[in-house]
């Protein structure tokens, strides 16, 4: 007769539960040597008892097993990670894709293409969001014009500014530097030189030629230097001339 099947739960009694734990564990153990040896694996089995203590097996060193391992069981994680981030990325890309589509097709809209597909309440919605981009755009560009305004009037009270300082200083200018009322005239404006009368040419002129000539028209250097005009000068030398030419008369009829 074979045995019958054993229920698959913790065993109650202390005694016979620790007898089916030394049981068990040889056989585990005996099992996992074997595996080892006929399979050519490397097997590493840890065991502890409900006491603490502790029991292994291992075909070929705990500590080589336990780092060979540690090395999977990161490169394992490594992998899950990257494949986690790799399927994140695919599915970022994917709703990105699809972003960009509704867009391009709101753009279309937007400029009044692909309006076909467009139910009326749809239709309506758009025409009011082009009315209020509409809208905010003249709202910018006013606000823009007053600005530039505004600039434009700051210059202004500057430019306006700067003028009232220069005319100020201008008119401090005349107090402290008061013109004449008639500027003086040179001397060749109103006694010019012929070239005709110079006895030198290239339009060279003698000094003592010079000379006389102001002096027979009745200038010197003193009016000259004072400013008098020629007119007041001919007036105060005509008596001069006319007296001088008395005495040459009476002196001949002498």
């Amino acid at each position: 007769m074979g045995r019958g099947k054993i229920e698959i739960k913790k065993i109650e009694n202390t005694n016979s539960r620790q007898v089916t734990f030394s049981k068990r564990r040889a056989g585990l153990l005996k099992k996992a040597q074997e595996l080892a040896i006929l399979c050519d694996a490397e097997v590493a089995v840890i065991v502890f008892s409900n006491t603490g203590k502790l029991f292994e097996f291992s075909s070929a060193g705990m500590k080589r097993t336990l780092t060979r391992y540690n090395k999977c069981f990161e490169s394992s994680e490594t992998d899950l990670k990257e494949s986690r981030a790799e399927k994140e990325d695919l599915m970022e890309v994917d709703v990105l894709k699809d972003e960009l589509e509704k867009l391009q097709k709101k753009q279309l809209r937007l400029l009044g293409n692909d309006l076909s597909s467009l139910s009326l309440k749809e239709l309506q919605k758009l025409e009011n969001e082009l009315t209020e981009g509409l809208f905010s755009v003249k709202e910018k560009k006013d606000k823009l014009l007053m600005e530039q305004l505004e600039q434009s009037r700051v210059k202004e009270q500057r430019a306006i500014l700067e003028n009232e300082t220069l005319r100020k200083q201008v008119e401090e200018l005349r107090r402290l530097f008061p013109q004449a009322d008639h500027a003086v005239p040179s001397y060749l404006e109103y006694y010019p030189v012929e070239k005709q009368n110079s006895p030198v040419n290239h339009g060279a002129k003698s000094p003592d030629l010079v000379s006389n000539f102001a002096f027979d028209n009745g200038d010197s250097d003193t009016t000259l230097q004072l400013g008098l005009p020629s007119d007041a000068f001919r007036k105060r030398k005509a008596p001069e001339r006319e007296s001088h030419s008395n005495d040459s008369g009476s002196q001949l009829g002498l």
